[in-house]
């Protein structure tokens, strides 16, 4: 029988993190735990105002629901999605957690890492930039003195965005990735687009809102800089759409509702030809570790969490100049 515990936390982030939908000082956090024996499965989510989750609402839905959750016999990941799936709707956040406890307990189970009895081999694996919110020029500048990366992702919405790009550029030969949020306009991006080209920005995410189709057909005319989905890609079900107008996408576990939706979502985009890329919602090493055991299968990372806020909870993956590492035991690799 299933035991379920858990925490919440309110982490401060190292520096004030800033984009175009908002300002955080913190991130909450919910933490929890599904235990067979002495093997626990760990799993993580956030409260990600714009995308209308919370972790105090999530913890409601877990004591509601306690008893049936913790009844249920693990007989495999992807059924254990679906029983979440239909217990929790529309929850994709909190069956995000709880599916990556379940895949940390069944590899644990089965004695094999995690991205190994998903069927991948640990090579291939790209390098995480770690991004900078919307700030002043100088700030920017000084960030990139303090946290040197190989790859840099700058948030935009402001009106200081050329000058924000145009600090990072001269304080750094890095790789740099540009995410606004869905911020701009295709006006906005006609004018910038050249001076994005000499930058030699590596990707644009989100460029524009998610329902501006028109906007987005446009812009594949205008510019060979990968476009990749982010808040128009949130599930499953929009990956065709995605895939169709934009270049790639952005899979977030707690976005999609977990490894088993996920995995869905790569598949349908080395399908098309698509690039993938893996992204975090601020979650600490617990959630951050959960989605580096997909990195085999991406081409790009975005998976800086831990790197952002001031503390982190639990051990798992590490960090060299930007190369993730997981553990090599059962599972996922995570111990509190």
């Amino acid at each position: 029988m299933l035991q379920l515990k858990y925490q919440s936390y309110d982490l401060p982030f190292e520096y004030p993190f800033a984009i175009s939908k908002g300002l955080k000082t913190h991130q909450p956090t919910l933490i929890l735990s599904l235990s067979l024996g002495r093997m626990v499965g760990y799993g993580e989510t956030t409260s990600i105002g714009y995308y209308n989750a919370d972790v105090d609402e999530m913890i409601v839905l877990l004591e509601k629901n306690r008893s049936v959750l913790e009844k249920y016999a693990l007989n495999g990941p992807e059924r254990f999605w679906h029983f979440l799936h239909h217990l929790f709707p529309g929850q994709n956040f909190l069956i995000s957690a709880l599916d990556m406890a379940g895949w940390d307990l069944y590899a644990q189970l089965n004695r094999r890492p995690l991205y190994s009895l998903i069927g991948l081999q640990w090579k291939n694996i790209p390098l995480t930039d770690y991004t900078i919110g919307i700030n002043s020029p100088e700030e920017i500048a000084e960030r990139v003195k303090v946290k040197p990366s190989p790859i840099y992702k700058l948030k935009v919405g402001s009106e200081n965005d050329l000058s924000s790009l145009e600090a990072l550029r001269k304080a750094t030969d890095a790789i740099i990735r540009i995410d606004a949020n869905e911020a701009w306009t295709i006006d906005q991006l006609e004018k910038i687009l050249p001076l994005l080209e000499e930058m030699k920005i590596e990707l644009i995410e989100q460029p524009l809102d998610r329902n501006d189709i028109e906007g987005m057909k446009k812009l594949k005319t205008l510019t060979q800089i990968p476009i990749i989905a982010d808040e128009a890609c949130r599930e499953e079900k929009d990956a065709e759409a995605c895939l169709e107008l934009y270049d790639g996408i952005n899979i977030k576990l707690s976005k999609c509702g977990g490894i088993t939706p996920a995995l869905n979502m790569i598949r349908a985009a080395k399908k098309a030809k698509k690039k993938i890329m893996l992204g975090g919602m601020c979650e600490t090493i617990v959630g951050a570790t959960a989605l580096a055991h997909l990195l085999p299968l991406a081409n790009y990372a975005d998976i800086d969490g831990p790197l952002l806020l001031a503390e982190n909870i639990g051990k798992g993956l590490t960090y060299d100049n930007g190369l993730i590492s997981v553990p090599m035991v059962p599972g996922m690799g995570v111990s509190m």
